[in-house]
Formats: structure tokens, sequence, C-alpha cells
């Protein structure tokens, strides 16, 4: 079995005493550098190429989404896991849509942050469970809003399993609630693809960031 790598990168050395701890501890991964800046993040990357940079979001020199569209065209092949204090939409939309493949809470259960780290580097999309739960609780849209460009291209339950993947949910999350096959999702999921010129779970996250339907409620 792989070994993941994982770099990590937050200007308090406190925070990545603790991070270093626990990923070194957890079966199958390790930290193969470590960061205090974004400058210093982007540059450990792609010189290490690791699977995944645990990437904090304030930092000095170059922040956590500078550092992430940076990282996106220098060495695409790694993945970012954003890891912030911050709870509010416009951060999670601006790391997102800089390139990270997941958005995780400081304050989140180690066990939380390690499925993080082994989602992101399988080539999934992550978003801390306590924030998706906030936009799945969020408004329906509102009635005479217009309707987002290329989603009349979709059944209403291509639409449905889009949402819920943009909201974080797993196939498997996915499956259970609608009722159906994580199979039959994964037909649902390359249909949008297809229909919308989508190719991955970070791809449908940023559509639907775009088209507002992440949108408080």
């Amino acid at each position: 079995m792989k070994t993941l790598r994982v770099v990590l990168a937050d200007d308090h050395e406190v925070v990545r005493t603790g991070l270093r701890s626990l990923v070194n501890s957890s079966t199958g991964m390790e930290v193969v550098g470590e960061a205090r800046d974004g400058d210093e993040a982007c540059r450990k990357a792609c010189e290490l190429r690791p699977d995944v940079v645990v990437m904090d979001v304030s930092m000095p020199v170059l922040d956590g989404a500078g550092a992430t569209e940076r990282l996106r065209r220098e060495c695409p092949e790694v993945r970012v896991l954003a890891l912030t204090a911050h709870e509010d939409r416009a951060h999670l939309t601006r790391l997102l849509e800089a390139g990270a493949a997941g958005y995780v809470l400081k304050r989140a259960a180690a066990d939380e942050l390690v499925r993080a780290i082994r989602t992101v580097a399988s080539g999934g999309t992550y978003v801390d469970p306590e924030l998706a739960g906030s936009l799945l609780r969020r408004a329906a849209q509102p009635a005479g809003a217009a309707e987002p460009a290329g989603a009349e291209l979709l059944s209403d339950r291509e639409e449905e399993v889009l949402r819920r993947i943009a909201w974080g949910q797993s196939n498997k999350e996915i499956a259970g609630s609608l009722g159906i096959s994580t199979k039959t999702v994964e037909t649902y999921k390359a249909r949008i693809g297809d229909k919308l010129g989508l190719r991955s779970r970070t791809d449908m996250v940023r559509y639907a960031l775009r088209q507002g339907w992440l949108a408080e409620g």
C-alpha cells in the first residue's frame, strides 16, 4: 500500500507540531516537509511532490488561496486541503475557486482531518461536514431567480446529485439519501460531466459556487 506523502503549511509552529504528530501516527501517511508561509509551501511542494499539501488559509508572504492558485499552475498534480478557522462562505468559495480540493475546519476532530487527507489524496473533494450541513439547510432557490447557465440540460435527478456533490456528500451518502445505488450515482455523475463539461468533483463544486447554489439561506 502506497504511503501518502504530506506537506504541512502553517505559520504557527505549535499547529505544525500537532499536525505532524497526527499525520505520522496515522497508518499509511507521513509528513515529508513543512512550510511557514505560502511561498515556502509552493517551493516545498514543487520540490517534494507530495500527494497533499495541508494549507493554512491565513499565512504571511502569500496566503493560502494565493499559494493554492500558484500550485495549480506550477505543480497541478499536487492536491491541496485547506485548513482554516474561517467558517464563512466567502473563504470557502475563494479556496475552492483557487483550486483547493478540500476545506476542513481547524477545530475538526483528528479522525476528520485524516479522513479529509485520504479523500483529497484519492482524487475526491472534501467539505467539512459542519459546513456541508449548513449548506444542506439552505433555503430553496428563490422563485423567479434566473436558471443557472447549463442547468436546463440536467434532469431533476441529475441536478439533485450535482447539488449534493457540491455540498460535500460522498457517493455513498448521496445514494443513501436518494434511495439509489452508488453505481447509479456514478452514472449520474458521468452524465452531468458530459453535459456540463465537468471533469471532477472539484469542477462540480466550482460550478455550483459560480451558479450561487451554495449561497447561504
